[in-house]
């Protein structure tokens, strides 16, 4: 295998098991894929930054979407990144300022850039597909 190749299989490994785990609920361990956390919203323009910021981040999406799960539709490989398809389902059950669970089911496809340094993954940056974490509508 080349050098080529071998970083482009670390760098799957790295965003499929960061993928399961976010599935599984493991957010320590989706949390640990990344070399410096970040996470980037670009919809809204919010940027989590760090262990804590991102560690928070997935709590709240867990309140508010407790039975959230994706499914990879398509994964590509680029330069410096790998960009991943995600169809995404589950239902808004409230929680976040007070309000009653909503109850609302969604499904949306979003596109993910999973960044990295060599083999470091140091950031990932949703396009589309976000749903609003207050009112479990698409943002």
């Amino acid at each position: 295998m080349t050098a080529s190749k071998a970083l482009r299989a670390l760098r799957e490994a790295i965003v499929l098991e960061h993928l399961e785990s976010e599935n599984e609920h493991e957010f320590d361990t989706a949390v640990s894929a990344f070399d410096h956390p970040r996470c980037e919203i670009v919809a809204t323009g919010q940027v989590f930054d760090g262990r804590a910021e991102v560690a928070a981040y997935y709590a709240r999406v867990h309140d508010a979407f407790p039975d959230r799960r994706s499914t990879l539709v398509e994964l590509r490989h680029a330069e410096d990144a790998v960009v991943v398809e995600l169809e995404l389902r589950g239902t808004h059950q409230g929680g976040l300022r007070g309000e009653e669970p909503a109850g609302r089911a969604y499904r949306v496809r979003e596109t993910v850039f999973f960044v990295f340094d060599d083999a470091r993954l140091i950031g990932k940056r949703v396009h589309g597909g976000q749903v609003d974490l207050a009112t479990g509508l698409r943002a």
